[in-house]
């Protein structure tokens, strides 16, 4: 059983392959994300945290998923231009997973089921998971908690010192 995000593979949104333990030593915000969703909006805050923090360590991770309503139809190429056209995201996107179900992605299976977060599936789009410096789970975040409100930018604020 994986203890950390380092110890998962996946795909970004280009199909390469990123391993995560690339990230170790940064603090990481890994979010489900979809154009769709009246959370979608919630890119512009995300945009900006990850330019504010990112010069301190801050990674934004961003996991395109349709499992809710439908509400991420597009290809990887859809989905990049969009992100990249509509709200300048600049931040690394992922390929498109699945966080739900039998067809749940290992490192969703993680951030879902563990001691930290507890046993919760993800209940909507734009679930927000904050990974510390050594790759571990330290806090999960609800769609409404807004990327640039006081209660993330705190637990990033701590996560960096």
């Amino acid at each position: 059983m994986a203890k950390k995000i380092g110890d998962f593979k996946v795909k970004d949104i280009d199909g390469k392959e990123v391993d995560l333990s690339i990230y170790e030593g940064k603090v990481v915000l890994i979010v489900n994300v979809a154009s769709k969703c009246g959370y979608t909006k919630q890119y512009n805050g995300l945009e900006a945290i990850y330019n504010k923090y990112k010069d301190q360590g801050l990674v934004i991770l961003g996991f395109p998923c349709n499992d809710f309503g439908g509400q991420e139809p597009g290809t990887n190429d859809e989905i990049k231009e969009f992100c990249s056209t509509k709200f300048s995201v600049t931040f690394p996107m992922m390929d498109k997973v699945s966080v739900l179900g039998e067809n749940k992605t290992p490192l969703f299976a993680y951030l879902t089921d563990n001691s930290v977060t507890g046993t919760k599936d993800i209940k909507w789009n734009f679930e927000k998971f904050l990974i510390n410096k050594k790759g571990e789970i330290v806090e999960r975040f609800v769609s409404k908690d807004e990327p640039e409100g006081e209660k993330i930018t705190k637990a990033i604020e701590a996560q960096l010192k």
